[in-house]
């Protein structure tokens, strides 16, 4: 076959294929990082994805990937003091749109020119409708390095809240809430990945 094929939207099997036990089949991936032996703050992410129209998409995948607490990415290349956190996790959302991993929060990380960054998860969003990924980034609202993260640095001002999670605790353990808005008023920073 000659040239370009068609491209089409995220099919309907997306789901089970990447979530099995939305289908009653098992997870190799989830939204639990977390293991008992992996060291650092243990820490909740939730959040709801909205459309453009502010609708929850009840059908969303939302991906992540993280360093873990010593600011390391999962490498089998690499001996890692912490072996168990692989930094990789998968959640659909709910009927609500609503997700949440279960992690612990990441170190910082180099950037640019070897500067470090401020703490930070990678974020990918899959949804109906949606012929590619959108990619984003989740910040700590309490974390002082973001004043001089040179990635956050090159989102305006008046956007970088959208990238930032707001603590809230519950019984006394962290919880960080993202909402996502791939549109609209509210719209998320999505980066070129």
């Amino acid at each position: 076959m000659n040239g370009i094929t068609p491209s089409a939207t995220v099919g309907p099997f997306f789901l089970f294929g990447l979530v099995p036990s939305s289908a009653g089949g098992i997870d190799l991936i989830t939204n639990r990082l977390a293991t008992p032996d992996a060291e650092g703050e243990r820490i909740r992410i939730e959040g709801r994805v909205f459309d453009g129209d502010g609708t929850v998409l009840p059908d969303a995948l939302i991906e992540i990937w993280q360093a873990d607490a010593a600011g390391r990415y999962a490498n089998a290349q690499e001996q890692r003091a912490n072996t168990a956190f692989k930094g990789f996790g998968r959640a659909p959302t709910d009927s609500d749109g609503f997700y949440w991993f279960e992690t612990i929060r990441p170190g910082r990380v180099a950037g640019p020119e070897g500067r470090a960054q401020a703490p930070h998860i990678l974020v990918n969003v899959f949804g109906r409708g949606m012929t590619r990924h959108a990619t984003t980034r989740i910040y700590f609202a309490d974390e002082n390095a973001n004043a001089e993260d040179a990635i956050l640095g090159l989102v305006p001002p008046d956007r970088r809240d959208t990238l930032i999670a707001r603590r809230e605790d519950n019984n006394g353990e962290p919880v960080y809430r993202f909402d996502i808005h791939l549109q609209g008023e509210h719209e998320t920073v999505f980066f070129e990945a």
